[in-house]
């Protein structure tokens, strides 16, 4: 009986201690998942959360992700991941429901990108099965061309909806995995008797720079984004809203309408990259802008430049005066044919255009590959539109700088700016955090 006893006892004591063990390896092992978020400023919001990833060698390990899909990423110059992806990646890849904001060129469309055509490549089917909107054709085909770089060697299929649209589009799209759009030119096909474009099948459905198209009146895409929100009514859709700013009624929709939402945030909500040099530059009246960008010019600069105005009116204008004065420069605008437009993206891209001169339509996710300089020509008119158009520089890790010009007229808005330069470490003159915030 004794030696029951003692047996017994020494179990429970071993049983005791196994559990000690684990509940050990366990907080020893969150301690490991909070440093990792810790250390690249990732706060993650909603319940079981997942993991964030180590390297991406965890996602041939715990995704078994192919090699195919790794190797692109590397192609593209992706070593590690940013922690955008580390956090974004492996929530997408457990099917769940994301809202991602994190600064501009922090490499968000490659953390959406990775886990669509993971899950695509797995699961062979007919018909759209991942559906990407941005609010511009420039960023749509953007996206189209990172896709196109990322699936390299999968199988998989891309379509990017053209202002021409064959008669018989409707019957070749089936062929299709994966489709990028502008919502109105989805919207023109979704509204044709009978609808040329069929979305029943979606199991992804990605907004890109999502606080832009939520925007109401003129300049959103609220109404559209309703009816196709609507026409993507597979029970296995997930959605996910990615951008640089939030909204709070962007933040609210999200919230009652995403099921089991995982919210990410990569550092302070709705603030500028650190590693953008920001710069105020008081000229004064509006003859003193342009003498102050003569000045910049014929200091020397390093381009490629990005020069941001707040109308095509004015881009037009300032067009005329720096090509009278033998610049390299060209403008992007609204006004502009898509061909035109695409031409001049081109020659930017390529090196034949030094400056470029550019209203909003360019202040949005479009990456251009080593961007020195942007002057903010027209004062921005909100923090949120200077965080995107100073976002165009200092992308992937990569340093850049940004001068706002202001003038007497501009002072009533110079202290949201000035709080955005303070928080990502810049210097700026103490009388401007100071500064009465405007009315209503």
């Amino acid at each position: 009986m004794q030696k029951l006893l003692s047996c017994w006892d020494r179990t429970k004591k071993e049983k005791k201690k196994k559990v000690k063990t684990k509940e050990k390896l366990a907080a020893l092992h969150q301690e490991e998942v909070n440093r990792i978020r810790n250390q690249h400023k990732i706060h993650i919001y909603g319940t079981d959360k997942p993991e964030p990833l180590k390297s991406f060698d965890d996602l041939v390990t715990n995704y078994k992700m192919s090699d195919v899909i790794l190797k692109n990423i590397a192609k593209i110059g992706y070593t590690e991941p940013t922690p955008i992806q580390r956090q974004t990646i492996p929530a997408m890849l457990h099917r769940r429901e994301i809202m991602a904001c994190a600064p501009t060129g922090s490499g968000k469309t490659a953390a959406f990108i990775l886990p669509i055509i993971h899950h695509l490549e797995k699961h062979s089917k007919h018909g759209f099965r991942a559906l990407v909107l941005a609010p511009t054709r420039e960023l749509a085909k953007q996206i189209y061309r990172d896709f196109q770089m990322i699936s390299d060697g999968t199988g998989l299929k891309l379509h990017y909806i053209d202002k021409t649209v064959p008669e018989n589009e409707g019957k070749s799209v089936k062929k299709f995995d994966i489709l990028v759009s502008t919502p109105n030119r989805l919207i023109y096909q979704l509204n044709q008797d009978p609808p040329q474009i069929d979305l029943h099948t979606v199991e992804w459905l990605i907004v890109d720079e999502s606080d832009k198209l939520f925007e109401e009146g003129k300049s959103g895409f609220r109404d559209q984004l309703a009816v196709i929100y609507k026409a993507c009514d597979s029970k296995n859709v997930r959605r996910g809203m990615f951008s640089a700013t939030f909204a709070y009624d962007v933040e609210q929709w999200c919230k009652l309408n995403l099921d089991n939402v995982i919210q990410v945030n990569v550092g302070a909500r709705n603030s500028a990259t650190q590693t953008v040099e920001q710069e105020l530059q008081f000229v004064g009246t509006e003859f003193g802008k342009l003498f102050a960008i003569r000045e910049i010019i014929h200091k020397g600069i390093q381009p490629p430049v990005l020069v941001f105005v707040q109308s095509k009116e004015r881009a037009q204008e300032l067009f005329n005066e720096l090509i009278y004065d033998g610049m390299n420069v060209d403008a992007i605008h609204s006004g502009k044919t898509q061909a035109q437009r695409d031409e001049v993206v081109m020659k930017f891209r390529l090196g034949k255009v030094w400056i470029l001169i550019c209203t909003e339509l360019m202040g949005r996710g479009i990456d251009f590959k080593g961007v020195n300089l942007v002057i903010n020509y027209d004062f921005p008119n909100s923090a949120i539109t200077y965080i995107h158009r100073i976002g165009r520089t200092g992308r992937a890790g990569r340093s850049g700088k940004a001068i706002t010009f202001f003038t007497e007229d501009d002072k009533i808005n110079l202290r949201s700016i000035a709080n955005i330069m303070v928080e990502a470490g810049c210097p700026v003159p103490p009388y401007m955090l100071q500064m009465k915030k405007p009315t209503k």
